[in-house]
């Protein structure tokens, strides 16, 4: 038992059970899944799917984290792919043209790449530090949303596109059917190649890295790149959902959720070592949370509050010393020995 607790997805996994759980006290219905017109309904797929940007931008920012850096821009991408997205399919004659879709598409992932790579530049080659570097893009990219919306909201009606963020295939949301493929291709790439040992080398030490013989450098950059790549997947699924792009609201604060996510999950912000699988149980114990929120009739004027309060649990749970203070039972001392029974 005490290996098992001691294992790293433990607590993950066990604090998530328990937060689904506690739901049933205010929903008994809170685990059925209905089957209906041939899509599985339901709290879990609920949470399965509106988790799906996060578990997406907790995965890119795990890669980023790992090599010792963060990536503060990450709601801006998803802000900017979602808006040019939008604003292409918005001013074509059909809306439910796939090719027209699909251009959309991948001009807005182009778009997110570009804004990754101009990230890893920033702080592989010029030296700034990363969360400065990555707060410039968080700063000027809503800017660069609103410019590309013309500081409106875009509407649209696309059946094509709204299958990214809200459809189904094989009666599972599509969503979560791209997080299982991206989530699958990534941990097939880190950890049956040597590309997860590498970025958990250059997080340990990058000088001493680059010594080694590693390019330091081009994987610093690559991660941040990968980061971006999976934000303007979940700007793509946002606005999709909805049928509209906010360059002002979309994303905001994500960020924040997705380095939750990745802490809760078990990766050390110092880098190095990492958890693909724990940053996945972290982005559903924070859209659990969510969820729980809403259910429970939480006020809303306190419900950042409680978020971060149940946040704050969850992490000191989690912390092996947290747990030795808290739990760990004082043996009793020995009594000092009696003037009368020490020796002359």
């Amino acid at each position: 038992m005490r290996e098992l607790t001691r294992h790293r997805l433990f607590w993950p996994a066990a604090i998530l059970v328990v937060m689904l759980l506690a739901n049933l006290i205010f929903t008994p219905t809170f685990f059925r899944i209905e089957l209906k017109n041939g899509h599985l309904y339901g709290s879990l797929i609920d949470i399965l799917l509106y988790g799906a940007p996060l578990i997406l931008i907790a995965l890119g920012m795990t890669m980023v984290i790992a090599t010792g850096g963060i990536d503060l821009s990450v709601g801006a991408t998803v802000a900017i792919s979602g808006a040019l997205a939008c604003s292409i399919i918005a001013e074509q004659a059909d809306q439910e043209a796939v090719g027209g879709v699909l251009t959309a598409v991948g001009l807005a992932l182009g778009l997110s790449l570009v804004l990754g790579f101009w990230n890893g530049l920033l702080v592989a080659r010029t030296g700034i530090q990363p969360i400065i570097a990555t707060l410039i893009l968080m700063v000027a990219g809503r800017g660069v949303a609103q410019l590309i919306t013309d500081g409106q909201i875009i509407t649209i009606n696309s059946d094509p596109y709204e299958l990214i963020g809200g459809g189904y295939l094989f009666g599972f949301p599509f969503a979560v059917l791209v997080v299982v493929v991206v989530f699958a291709a990534t941990a097939v790439l880190i950890r049956r190649t040597a590309l997860g040992l590498l970025l958990e080398a250059v997080g340990g030490n990058a000088e001493a890295s680059r010594l080694v013989g590693i390019r330091a450098r081009r994987l610093l950059v690559l991660a941040y790149v990968f980061c971006a790549f999976c934000a303007g997947i979940a700007g793509l699924m946002i606005s999709s959902n909805i049928r509209a792009a906010d360059g002002n609201n979309a994303g905001l604060w994500i960020e924040l959720d997705a380095i939750l996510a990745v802490v809760i999950g078990g990766t050390s912000l110092m880098g190095g070592r990492f958890s693909l699988a724990g940053t996945v149980l972290g982005a559903l114990i924070i859209q659990t949370l969510s969820t729980t929120i809403y259910t429970t009739g939480v006020p809303p004027q306190i419900t950042l509050v409680f978020k971060a309060v149940v946040v704050t649990v969850v992490c000191l749970i989690q912390s092996p010393a947290f747990r030795a203070k808290a739990f760990h039972r004082s043996r009793p001392s020995t009594p000092a020995p009696s003037e009368a029974e020490v020796p002359a």
